[in-house]
């Protein structure tokens, strides 16, 4: 799939079938976080990858906006480096590169949680120097989707030429 149409089609997946998703596919998400752009190159950002099953539902329970945690065949936690002031920009460019890869290969995400992870960090072990910035579940989408049936405002109303008000199209 070329970028564009991943970002072109790409939706939040909350319902995941009851299979794994393959070590390999695993393997390239990881790997999409690891390699993207961060300030400086300090990647302040650390994944913890969550496969079993007892604490998958334990970060559903945990997450408070993503119970569906619980039934995806994989999450992985997004902790950052409290000390830099890039961490939640680069950590969060590292989780669109990884929703963008799964989707990709047909894998479903959604970022889960925002701040307040404190019990997420706990069950994964998370050092005090760290905090949870997200927990985002994978698996391949339970219910039949579209691809880029999105609805957004028009182009003209959130993108402007040279100056706020100048016409972009």
């Amino acid at each position: 799939m070329e970028v564009f149409d991943a970002v072109r089609t790409v939706l939040a997946v909350r319902s995941y079938e009851d299979r794994d998703v393959p070590d390999g596919v695993v393997h390239r998400i990881v790997e999409a976080g690891h390699l993207t752009a961060s300030s400086m190159n300090k990647q302040p950002w650390h994944f913890i990858v969550v496969r079993e099953r007892e604490t998958l539902r334990k970060l559903g329970a945990a997450t408070r906006t993503g119970t569906y945690v619980a039934d995806a065949p994989l999450a992985i936690v997004v902790a950052v480096e409290k000390a830099s002031p890039f961490a939640v920009s680069d950590a969060s460019r590292a989780v669109q590169s990884m929703i963008l890869t799964a989707w990709a290969d047909g894998v479903g995400s959604n970022w889960a949680g925002f701040g307040g992870l404190d019990e997420v960090g706990v069950l994964v072990g998370v050092p005090a120097e760290l905090d949870v910035l997200a927990v985002i579940p994978f698996g391949y989408p339970s219910d039949p989707i579209g691809r880029g049936k999105k609805q957004r405002k028009p182009l003209g109303q959130i993108a402007h030429r040279e100056r706020y008000g100048q016409p972009f199209d």
